[in-house]
């Protein structure tokens, strides 16, 4: 699982891979783009295929070919590397769409598609473990809103607003709650597997949400 204020073009999920980790320290040396998406790359494979209790350290630095040395330097803990590699993951898969590609409700409805869609593979399976792994370590999701909604939260919202305040974009509430609604809705179906979710499902909610004017 838009941006103004943050560059909008291809923003999220979204921000540029190379910065995927940003918000890890930066201790010693600068670390090399090609070395950091390397382990952030091993550690999105690992999780997807053999599950987060055998994507450790270890084996990160294994499959990498990088020492545990450079990722404890660069990372402040497992669970801030396991977020950033979903983060460099869902740069590629769900950038945000440009300004040239609509109306912000048509934005919207077309980034909300490709969540849905996404879901369905093991994005959404690892997007799930990660969240769980974050919760179970430390009490609650906050490690993984900080370091990976929050941004992309705050862009779409920015994004939902932009539609209220051209008039493209007819509901009245809150745009935090118009987000919410959207993308909280898609989640719940998700994870308690109430009905499929769809693409075609996905715009027609944003639809039902935004009341767009065109």
């Amino acid at each position: 699982m838009a941006a103004s204020a943050r560059g909008e073009t291809g923003l999220v999920m979204a921000k540029d891979t190379s910065d995927a980790a940003e918000g890890a320290p930066r201790r010693g040396r600068p670390r090399s783009i090609e070395t950091s998406n390397a382990i952030l790359e091993s550690a999105y494979t690992l999780m997807a295929a053999t599950g987060l209790v055998a994507t450790t350290i270890d084996a990160i630095a294994r499959h990498s070919n990088v020492s545990k040395m450079t990722i404890y330097k660069w990372w402040p803990s497992r669970e801030a590397l396991l977020i950033d590699a979903f983060l460099h993951q869902a740069a590629q898969m769900l950038p945000l769409p440009p300004v040239s590609a609509g109306t912000p409700a048509a934005r919207t409805r077309r980034h909300a598609a490709a969540y849905a869609e996404a879901l369905q593979g093991e994005f959404g399976k690892v997007q799930l473990a990660v969240i769980s792994e974050c919760i179970s370590k430390t009490g609650s999701a906050e490690l993984f809103y900080a370091r990976y909604l929050q941004f992309r939260r705050d862009a779409l919202v920015e994004m939902i607003a932009a539609g209220q305040k051209d008039g493209s974009i007819l509901a009245e509430g809150p745009p935090e709650d118009l987000y919410d609604a959207i993308y909280g809705s898609l989640f719940y179906r998700y994870v308690f597997g109430i009905a499929p979710i769809t693409p075609a499902y996905a715009r027609n909610l944003v639809d039902l949400v935004l009341r767009p004017k065109f």
